[in-house]
């Protein structure tokens, strides 16, 4: 493989713009710099001029399907729609069928992603009320994290017991992400409008279903458990302001025990957005008001929040027509985040430096990633060229998920992903994709 050279771009890393070159030496950055001369005859030339150079985009919470549902998805298919939206690694969740709620369901899913995934790979490993013996196996230096549900779960995943979630807790020294919505307080709620409307509940009324007050107890039970333990959180998809009085910024994301995700969705849409797009931006937790918005963009903006993300979740078209009781929730969205983030920051709602904070470096660090996340010597060289300046729109033709929708269809954005590369390679190019498969195990830097 020969050299690859970046020139003149407008390189966004580490909370500032500087323009450069960088130069790509096989799987690694080997340097950077205002101004790189092409050392060889085989080196390619890239000329990034007026354009923005980026880290690739990590994303810890998707959910690509396989095994089991593929009908709907596949780490294959998810992971090249990833790439074209500029994502070069990911974290995916353990409520596939099987589950990987064994060391070897685990092993199996990286085994699958290891001869399909266009990016880079982590997986979680599901935590239930029975299997502690299990989770205690799980290898810090290879494996993302450990997921609990705490609502919303699949199967036998919800974790309600609260003798073995402090066990688990107090157990194991991995980071645990949680999904936190309390299931008596839906189960009530659901009861309720189940009683007034039969299964046709209007689809407005999901975010009084899936309530603040749902998201609240479990939230604030979960941080209270983790703060008795000193277990490491990590709290997905916050869907509340309230909620985000639960988080400190008062120190750097390193030292925080206890961190917190937004999706695109939760910052994008509010619960106007019901009337035209119905259960297609169904989610759980549920898209809520738009004072619930803005409290999460201010937590976010003022680092209360620490990570964006997409909690990617793709069903079929027919899957999400059903009336409200049987359309399942979640949306793909992985082509799509950081197009929707650029233009919040062309309307003046999130700088560059604060995209690349809380898409890449943030996840970097929360979970320990080796060598990635960042624009550095000896990093992998997994980067994103944006032009900041082209706009396009979505369309059922340019859509690459599986599923074949986005609840960003008819949508213009105002930045074009132009090339991805992961690990060096120059995956993703102006609209092709040059590659196949160049995904590698994420590896963590835990002691």
């Amino acid at each position: 493989m020969g050299l690859i050279l970046i020139k003149n771009a407008q390189i966004v890393n580490e909370g500032s713009i500087i323009e450069g070159d960088v130069l790509i030496d096989g799987e690694y950055i080997v340097d950077i710099d205002t101004s790189i001369s092409s050392k060889s005859a085989n080196t390619t030339v890239i000329d990034a001029e007026g354009k923005y150079l980026m880290p690739g985009v990590i994303d810890d919470q998707v959910h690509f399907r396989e095994p089991g549902l593929t009908h709907k998805a596949t780490i294959e298919t998810e992971s090249k729609a990833a790439v074209a939206g500029g994502i070069t690694s990911f974290i995916e969740m353990p409520n596939t069928i099987p589950q990987a709620t064994t060391q070897k369901l685990l092993e199996d899913k990286f085994e699958i992603a290891s001869k399909t995934s266009y990016a880079n790979y982590s997986f979680m490993f599901g935590g239930t009320n029975d299997n502690l013996e299990e989770l205690l196996k799980v290898n810090p230096s290879n494996v993302a994290g450990i997921k609990l549900f705490l609502g919303s779960s699949t199967g036998n995943m919800l974790v309600d017991d609260e003798s073995v979630l402090e066990k688990i807790f107090s157990s194991t020294k991995m980071l645990i992400a949680v999904h936190c919505e309390d299931e008596a307080t839906i189960k009530t709620n659901l009861e309720n409008y189940l009683n007034e409307y039969g299964d046709n509940i209007p689809i407005k009324m999901h975010p009084l279903i899936r309530s603040e007050k749902a998201c609240y107890i479990s939230s604030s039970k979960a941080i209270k458990l983790a703060k008795k333990t000193g277990a490491r959180l990590h709290v997905f998809h916050l869907s509340t302001a309230k909620e985000t009085n639960l988080f400190s910024n008062k120190i750097p994301v390193e030292q925080k025990q206890i961190t917190a995700e937004v999706c695109v969705h939760h910052l994008w849409f509010d619960d106007s957005d019901y009337d035209t797009k119905g259960t297609f931006i169904k989610w759980n937790p549920a898209i809520k008001t738009s004072k619930d918005r803005e409290g999460l963009w201010k937590a976010l903006l003022d680092d209360r929040i620490d990570v964006i993300a997409t909690d990617h979740a793709p069903h079929t078209k027919e899957e999400k027509e059903q009336v409200y009781t049987k359309a399942p929730s979640g949306g793909p969205l992985v082509q799509h985040a950081l197009p929707a983030m650029l233009k919040m920051y062309r309307e003046e709602k999130i700088s560059l430096e604060k995209v690349v904070e809380k898409m890449c470096h943030n996840p970097a660090k929360i979970f320990k990633i080796e060598k990635r996340g960042f624009i550095k010597k000896g990093f992998f060289a997994d980067l994103v060229l944006v032009d900041i300046a082209e706009p396009w729109t979505v369309t059922k033709g340019n859509i690459l998920y599986k599923c074949g929708w986005s609840p960003f269809e008819g949508t213009t954005f105002f930045s074009k992903i132009t090339h991805t590369f992961v690990n060096g390679n120059l995956i993703y190019d102006n609209g092709k994709f040059k590659g196949t498969i160049k995904g590698k195990r994420l590896q963590f830097n835990r002691t």
